[in-house]
């Protein structure tokens, strides 16, 4: 024992995953849709989804993406899905100041996986469009979007209507698409027109209406979480050919 010294040791990263902890169990979710995310500060962060009240997804954000980016990508992500409605869906956020150095998901992932099963993590929910290089890569079972397919079926309302080329009209759906819709650039789509009527429309219905005006040769395909459309009929692709000119 040296007279006048001791020591003391501070766990900083379980004294913040125990505040954090308590911060959300206070929290009360609020529905995962842009009318509430909208109000969120882009700031750096922590989050939690949780769909039926059980928590689902865990996440962090940086300054460079924070909250409102974030959390608008997600709440546009689970719109236009089978087997998932939007008021499933919630979420808490907390805004944290300083964490850069400590890895709060991960510590917080290992937490709640004792109680929930944070299933959407490690699923591909909070992955971007994985490009055309992936098309024929085949989605894993219980992934995101093996667990909620598109619905090619959901009525939408386009930003335009009327007599128009089949580019246009691809334009306009992909505007008000919460998912990708990825096609190839030719000449063909600016040669052929289409009439988009001014009621609410379907994706499955602008496409087969876009393939009835194109020359043969093209083929458009439902894959995982996004639609694409190529000159090209190939039967290998791992998804659900929608129809072809």
């Amino acid at each position: 024992m040296i007279s006048g010294f001791d020591e003391f040791e501070f766990d900083l990263p379980e004294a913040l995953l125990a505040k954090l902890i308590d911060a959300f169990d206070d929290l009360d979710a609020a529905p995962l849709d842009l009318e509430n995310v909208s109000q969120l500060p882009e700031a750096q962060g922590i989050y939690q989804l949780l769909l039926d009240g059980e928590i689902v997804y865990i996440g962090k954000t940086d300054h460079k993406s924070g909250l409102l980016k974030r959390l608008s990508r997600h709440a546009c992500k689970i719109q236009h899905r089978r087997n998932l409605t939007i008021p499933q869906v919630t979420f808490k956020a907390i805004r944290v100041y300083v964490f850069t150095a400590i890895d709060l998901e991960s510590q917080l992932i290992r937490h709640y996986r004792g109680k929930f099963a944070v299933s959407w993590n490690n699923s591909g929910f909070g992955s971007n469009d994985p490009g055309r290089n992936r098309d024929k890569t085949a989605a894993l079972p219980n992934t995101f979007d093996v667990l909620y397919p598109i619905d090619l079926d959901h009525p939408l309302q386009l930003g335009r209507s009327g007599e128009m080329t089949v580019q246009a009209a691809l334009e306009a759906l992909r505007i008000e698409l919460p998912y990708t819709l990825r096609w190839d650039s030719h000449a063909e789509l600016m040669d052929a027109i289409i009439t988009v009527p001014a009621r609410a429309v379907t994706t499955r219905e602008v496409i087969i209406q876009s393939l009835n005006a194109l020359p043969s040769g093209w083929q458009a395909t439902a894959l995982a979480g996004r639609v694409i459309l190529y000159k090209a009929v190939d039967d290998t692709y791992p998804g659900q050919i929608i129809g072809r000119s």
